[in-house]
């Protein structure tokens, strides 16, 4: 069986001679960009059925026609893991979400804190770069990308079994801290990542609080956040993740 170069998510149910109607977006994508006619192969998925091989069945300027073959791979299962950052400047938000998305993270949550610097997203945009890359690293499912949301609402509700890698700026010149206790093999994970301007005495007393936030600083040097958000994310990936 040969093997297609092109990826694409699609939002429609996966199956041998499951036919697959493309958008105008994707349509041009594929027939205006990538040059594919009539038979032409792309693999597919929808974060639900797996991978599949699909062939070109109608093309046109407005849309088309796939027609699934075989499947090429099983669905794999995303990590339990968010991320949880501030927003930054567009283009290192962009980053640091596609990031996310290559390395693991099942949700993606930006935070309101104190000290953020941007007030808005555009959560459809960022939605839009987890698709993209969940097209590219080779994934079958999508991060999803959540509204912004305020810290101390999200701290107020947090989930009792969801253990917290708070990463803490401040700890990146102090003495290592004590071992985290032992936590369950698979227990879910969440990453926090500060804003530019760090976080405000209040809240980090509302995360030392917090039974399940682990303390972690990532090297003797201040990272920026985006910096921060990929060194987090290895860190657990190589002890709790799908890495190892």
């Amino acid at each position: 069986m040969s093997v297609a170069k092109i990826r694409l998510y699609v939002d429609h149910p996966l199956g041998a001679g499951q036919s697959v109607p493309l958008s105008r977006d994707q349509a041009h994508y594929l027939f205006g960009v990538m040059r594919l006619a009539a038979g032409g192969q792309v693999l597919v998925f929808n974060g639900r059925d797996g991978e599949w091989l699909a062939e070109v069945a109608e093309a046109g300027k407005k849309g088309g026609t796939l027609a699934c073959r075989a499947q090429t791979r099983p669905l794999q299962p995303l990590p339990d893991l968010w991320l949880l950052f501030a927003p930054i400047k567009k283009a290192r938000t962009d980053f640091i979400v596609e990031k996310a998305a290559e390395m693991g993270a099942a949700r993606i949550v930006p935070v309101q804190t104190e000290f953020t610097n941007s007030e808005r997203i555009r959560q459809d945009r960022l939605q839009a770069h987890a698709v993209e890359a969940a097209e590219q690293c080779g994934a079958t499912n999508v991060a999803e990308v959540a509204e912004l949301t305020r810290l101390d609402r999200l701290l107020a509700d947090w989930p009792a079994e969801r253990q917290l890698m708070f990463c803490d700026e401040s700890l990146a010149a102090a003495p290592a801290p004590a071992a985290a206790p032992h936590v369950p093999e698979g227990a879910p994970w969440a990453i926090l990542i500060g804003p530019e301007g760090g976080f405000s005495e209040a809240e980090r007393k509302r995360l030392a609080a917090l039974p399940q936030a682990h303390p972690t600083a990532l090297g003797p040097r201040i990272l920026r956040a985006d910096t921060a958000a990929v060194a987090a994310l290895t860190l657990w990936q190589m002890r709790h993740g799908d890495w190892r």
